[in-house]
């Protein structure tokens, strides 16, 4: 067998290897990515975990990973326990509720003209028990999938959130030696530039964790006047709470989604409505601009860049593309700007002599 036999050989072998290989970890890659995210993010509290149990890898991983798990299934156990609550009250209050006669607030039937309109159709909907016989069954089909749907998120979801702190747990206790073999490896192919690179990518997760934890806090922010302003007890407590929640991608609108659902069940219509319009006209949307901006600042992208590195990379990878999105934009401007500066060190070879110009021969 000769050399070039051999060395396709070798190739077509390992290609087949890198497939199936990733055949297997693709069910596991968002996992993955968040597991490493979050380890870069809180190594200094396992550093500090290892220092307090002496170095006792094991130990010290579980210990993080734990404190971790608290961290993000605590505010996801205090909004389902608000929530069971709130629907336990709803069905002992809904045959009370379907004996009354749908009635529009004062300030909407009093509008000159359309008040009366809008009541008449309300009107429509007095016998509440017949229309529910009537069209219950439809409702109940054509909300079948929705539900369905929804409930299979929310397994999947809990599904990547336990792999996630099953492989962080991994990442804790053995990721000194990953990295090091992976820096080794990517060394030995890249050169010196990889220093360069891995650069981009700590200045980018650093950007995006300093852009996660300030668009939190911002929201939290808003959260909390609006809660102050619709009269909700203890604003202060339920803002922090946000601010928390906020952590979690997309985790906002349960939040202020919650507080609103509760007013609206307490019979406070315009502050549930209010706090709703306000949660999505401004709490909301601050994240599209806090974050972008505070990545752009940190790593010297421009921030159009970072605008479709975000929104990109959520429509390409979920939630995992909030980070890997900014990340994959960030290492392809940095290889363009090394092309760009390898250019214009060729033309000023060329120039002053040193080196073979453009338009000369050799």
């Amino acid at each position: 067998m000769n050399r070039s036999v051999r060395l396709i050989t070798i190739a077509l072998l390992l290609a087949a290897l890198a497939s199936l290989t990733y055949a297997v970890v693709r069910p596991f890659l968002v996992s993955i990515g968040w597991a490493v995210f979050v380890s870069y993010v809180a190594w200094p509290l396992h550093a500090w975990s290892q220092r307090r149990f002496e170095g006792r890898k094991t130990l010290s991983a579980l210990v993080t990973t734990a404190l971790l798990g608290s961290v993000v299934l605590a505010p996801l156990i205090w909004l389902a326990v608000l929530l069971q609550g709130e629907v336990s009250e709803l069905i002992r209050s809904l045959p009370d509720w379907l004996e009354q006669k749908p009635r529009l607030p004062d300030f909407v039937s009093h509008i000159p003209y359309f008040g009366n309109e809008l009541q008449a159709v309300v009107d429509q909907f007095e016998d509440l028990h017949g229309l529910l016989k009537r069209h219950a069954p439809e409702w109940v089909r054509r909300l079948g999938s929705p539900v369905l749907g929804i409930m299979t998120t929310l397994v999947q979801n809990a599904a990547v959130l336990f792999m996630t702190l099953f492989t962080l747990f991994f990442l804790f206790r053995d990721g000194l030696q990953l990295a090091s073999d992976v820096r080794k490896v990517f060394t030995r192919v890249l050169g010196e530039r990889l220093k360069g690179y891995f650069a981009t990518i700590e200045a980018t997760v650093k950007a995006v964790l300093y852009g996660i934890v300030l668009t939190a806090l911002a929201q939290g922010f808003l959260a909390g006047l609006g809660y102050w302003i619709v009269g909700v007890k203890a604003p202060i407590v339920l803002g922090i709470a946000t601010t928390l929640i906020a952590m979690i991608p997309f985790g906002t609108p349960f939040a202020w989604g919650s507080v609103s659902i509760w007013l609206l069940l307490q019979g406070e219509t315009w502050a549930g409505v209010s706090l709703a319009l306000w949660g999505t006209l401004v709490i909301s949307w601050i994240d599209n601009i806090i974050r972008p901006l505070v990545i752009s600042s940190a790593t010297h992208i421009p921030f159009v860049l970072v605008m479709f590195g975000v929104l990109g990379g959520l429509a390409s990878f979920g939630f995992i593309g909030l980070v890997l999105g900014p990340v994959i934009l960030a290492m392809a401007l940095a290889v363009w700007r090394e092309w760009l500066q390898q250019v214009r060190e060729a033309g000023l070879r060329g120039e002053d002599g040193s080196g073979t110009g453009p338009g000369e021969r050799r």
